[in-house]
């Protein structure tokens, strides 16, 4: 997601759900990059893991709905 800092930052002071969003994106990156220095993964872990991609990419997309309603 191509946003410009001074968007992005407008956006985290001024809107508690993108800030909410935002920082759980974080999180969730921080746990996939667990997850990839993993040589092998448990099967419990597999589904963890897919469960994390899933999340992130449902709050990426409303990060964006919320930044395309910012740019509108």
């Amino acid at each position: 997601m191509d946003i410009d800092q001074n968007v992005l930052q407008t956006l985290l002071d001024s809107n508690p759900r993108f800030r909410m969003l935002y920082e759980e994106h974080i999180l969730f990156e921080k746990q996939l990059s667990e997850y990839e220095k993993k040589g092998y993964l448990s099967p419990q872990e597999e589904l963890e893991k897919n469960k994390v991609k899933k999340m992130k990419l449902a709050g990426k997309d409303a990060m964006e709905k919320i930044l395309h309603t910012a740019r509108a």
